[in-house]
């Protein structure tokens, strides 16, 4: 246990921060060091960088993150953690510094992944920080075609907010329909109200490269043709960021390995990882990493219960997953897991109409819902999936 030592975080982002605030609230008094490879402090909220920011609706100082003064916590922005020595309890820093430690939080996130062999093709981007979309927004300013790679939440957002900056906007994703995570049904809705709202989709084809010397000019699909694009945004998912933990005696697989209480495997209970680098044993659903912004405050929470008091005392993390997206004015709202095999039936409202609510069974049992524009319907919801409800559900 932390025992009022110094704790160090490594990642300055959401998690880290609410980990901070978690450990002062469970008593910890002793100092906190927060390492961040990021230049920016106060950190900032992601959910809006592939919405508002990207629009110019919002100003980039607005998204900042509040640091409440009881935090108290020495800050050093704009270093990179490259390596972790677990016997002498210290966090190597580039330059070979060294920064001891009591507990330690890795809350370093995650990575987007990019297309090999564009690093250096102007127009081709990622968004994953506040300077990716603010560097994207300065070129849409000058693009009248854009190419989203990617039909996931970042793809179809951006997509979104291209729209109603009044560009032309294709989508190109390798599997068959979009936001595979809602299962192909929910899938098919999501497609025609892009459709509907003047996106064009190409499913089921990958991209096999690009035209254009210095600067994109187009995307070359695996079906053939060609789709012209001033500007590229891909968004292929994430990997998370523990290459500076490689050989540090963590357990590491598809991120940081995690115990019922996040902590980490092979860190002797003085290491928890937090956000979307932390892989842990849910008591419900088994080995879980979630990349959304709710589970990050969560899991910060526990996790600065499990340092300063003891995985005894903090217990099993065991939170039923939720995620929002907002698309062409409209907000999605899901929680829960789904499979592919999943039933699926709306029980709410109407697709025609904007407004519904969807269920998903398994087994007999209630394993998520989805609201879409009717976010007054998530809490009656989340409380039947939380309950593990019989499917079909009786309308709460």
């Amino acid at each position: 246990m932390l025992d009022n030592g110094r704790a160090v975080i490594v990642g300055g982002s959401l998690a880290g921060l609410r980990t901070a605030q978690s450990l002062r609230r469970e008593g910890h008094e002793g100092p906190i060091t927060i390492i961040s490879d990021e230049p920016h402090w106060p950190p900032y909220d992601r959910p809006p960088l592939s919405k508002q920011v990207l629009v110019g609706s919002l100003a980039p100082e607005r998204v900042r993150l509040r640091v409440p003064d009881e935090v108290d916590a020495e800050v050093c922005t704009g270093v990179r953690a490259v390596g972790l020595d677990l016997a002498a309890r210290t966090v190597l820093l580039e330059h070979s510094e060294r920064v001891p430690y009591d507990g330690l939080v890795v809350a370093t996130g995650a990575s987007p992944r990019r297309i090999p062999a564009t690093e250096a093709l102007a127009g081709v981007h990622v968004l994953r920080t506040i300077d990716d979309s603010l560097a994207l927004r300065a070129e849409l300013e000058h693009a009248a075609q854009v190419v989203v790679v990617g039909a996931g939440f970042i793809g179809c957002e951006v997509a979104s907010s291209c729209r109603a900056l009044g560009l032309d906007v294709t989508i190109v994703d390798a599997l068959p329909f979009p936001l595979t995570p809602l299962g192909a049904r929910a899938g098919e809705i999501v497609r025609a109200l892009h459709e509907a709202n003047g996106v064009r989709l190409r499913l089921g084809t990958g991209v096999v490269g690009f035209d254009g010397d210095d600067r994109v000019r187009g995307v070359r699909l695996a079906d053939g043709t060609t789709v012209g694009a001033d500007v590229v945004v891909v968004g292929i998912g994430v990997v998370p960021a523990t290459r500076w933990l490689d050989g540090s005696g963590l357990t590491l697989d598809d991120g940081v390995a995690c115990d019922e209480a996040c902590l980490a495997r092979g860190g002797g209970d003085r290491v928890v990882a937090v956000g979307d680098v932390a892989r842990w044993d849910h008591p419900r659903y088994g080995t879980s990493r979630i990349e959304h912004w709710t589970n990050a405050g969560e899991q910060a929470a526990h996790a600065a219960k499990a340092l300063v008091h003891g995985r005894e005392a903090a217990g099993p993390f065991a939170p039923v997953p939720y995620f929002w997206s907002d698309q062409f004015g409209r907000k999605l709202q899901f929680v829960g897991t789904c499979g592919a095999d999943d039933e699926f039936a709306i029980v709410e409202g109407s697709v025609d109409d904007g407004r519904w609510v969807a269920a998903y069974g398994r087994d007999g049992v209630t394993v998520a819902a989805l609201c879409v524009g009717w976010p007054a319907r998530l809490a009656p919801w989340h409380q039947l999936v939380t309950e593990a409800a019989a499917f079909p559900p009786s309308v709460p």
